[in-house]
Order: structure tokens, then sequence, then C-alpha cells
């Protein structure tokens, strides 16, 4: 998936009331910012209120074991920019979501005794000047109540820029979903739905996912200059 430059990389045609919409934010001046920002989501119950000790961007492996989680392995990445798509560094993206069986790595999870030991369960990653970051973890899967998604949280210092998810294109559940559906906005909840594809080249049928995070105006610090 190609967004946030462009928007409808999967859709080609806006009908309707999303073309409607298009041209209505157009109107407002919409010119003012190149990329649209990405939806901010709910942060839930289950940002881990215990951080693993290992908290590297590789949630399939935990330190030095051996035995990787279970799940489809897929490798997720993007940039984190601002509106003008100048990218952010030094910015820190956190993930964090339920292991193949459903478990969040939280003590309140419904089914804790479930939960795969061998996976993270949460990752974070510092951007460089280039604002990219990368995560080997698992495609996420459906948790009672919720379609599939990743959280994700995007900090600059002691600044929270954005929470929001990340759902799968196509998951059965997403018209049902309480929170995607919230996103009203058509175009606005494209940007929160990302196409889970095959790696190339991948002889053990690993996924490959990308997730572009637009977080409005790039954080100055105190003198005026872009962090």
């Amino acid at each position: 998936m190609s967004h946030p430059f462009s928007i409808i990389a999967r859709r080609t045609v806006l009908t309707g009331s999303m073309a409607c919409g298009a041209l209505a934010l157009f109107a407002k001046g919409a010119f003012a910012d190149a990329l649209e920002k990405t939806p901010a989501l709910t942060e839930g119950p289950f940002y881990p209120d215990k951080l693993p000790l290992d908290t590297d961007n590789d949630l399939i492996i935990v330190n030095d074991s051996l035995t990787p989680a279970v799940g489809d392995v897929t490798h997720l990445a993007g940039k984190i920019m601002d509106s003008t798509g100048a990218p952010i560094r030094n910015a820190v993206i956190e993930i964090w979501q339920v292991d193949n069986n459903g478990a969040y790595l939280h003590s309140q999870t419904n089914n804790a005794d479930k939960r795969d030991k061998n996976f993270q369960g949460y990752g974070r990653f510092l951007t460089g000047s280039d604002g990219a970051y990368y995560f080997r973890t698992i495609k996420p899967v459906a948790y009672p109540g919720r379609t599939p998604h990743i959280h994700v949280k995007v900090k600059k210092g002691r600044e929270e820029l954005i929470t929001t998810q990340i759902f799968i294109n196509g998951a059965p559940g997403n018209a049902n979903d309480g929170v995607l559906r919230g996103v009203r906005d058509p175009l606005a909840r494209e940007l929160v739905i990302v196409d889970f594809t095959p790696l190339k080249d991948s002889k053990a049928g690993e996924l490959a996912a990308k997730f572009n995070i637009v977080v409005g105006v790039t954080p100055v610090d105190d003198h005026g200059a872009k962090k």
C-alpha cells in the first residue's frame, strides 16, 4: 500500500459520497496540508502494564531464545513524517498486539493462560534522519469483540504525537469493528487499513506490510528549530 502519498493505491476510483468528501476537503483549504494526517485512534486498555525486558523491534524472538513466536511472520515498515512529507527523526514508535492465541502482554488479558511466551507482544524503534521504522512481528489475529489490529504510538521526547491502530485490508471483522467504524471519513479510514502481502522470494510464507504515519506539523524545540 502506497499511502499517504497515494491514498487510493488499491482503490483507484472514488464515487458518490467519497468523491464529494474529497471535494469538500479541498474546498476547506486543505491544500495547506500536502498529506492527509493519519487518524488518531484509542489506545485501548491493553498497553502493557509491565514492559518486557526485551523491547526491541523484533517481536518474533524474545531475548536470546531459539524458539520463535507462532504466527504469520510479518515485516512491518514505513515512515513517520509531517504533513509536508518531511521525515521526523528521533521519534520513538511503539507497537503492541495480541499473540497468535489472541492474548495481550497484559495482566488483564482474557486468556493469559494461553499466551505465547515466545512472542514479545511489544516493541519500539527510534527513527533516523529518514523517518523510517521497521518491525518484525506477526500478522494480527482477532481479539474477542475486535477485528485484527496492531496498536501504534509515536512519541518525540516528552511529546506524544499520535496513537492509532493498523487494520488488515479485507479482514471480515472490519465492517463491525467499533473503533474502525468510528473513523467516519472513508478517505481517512483508508489510511489505517493496510495490505498484508506475501514477501517477495520468501520461502517461509512471510508477509510485508507498509504503514506510513503522518502526524501533522514537525515538532520544534524551544528555539523554534525542527527537531
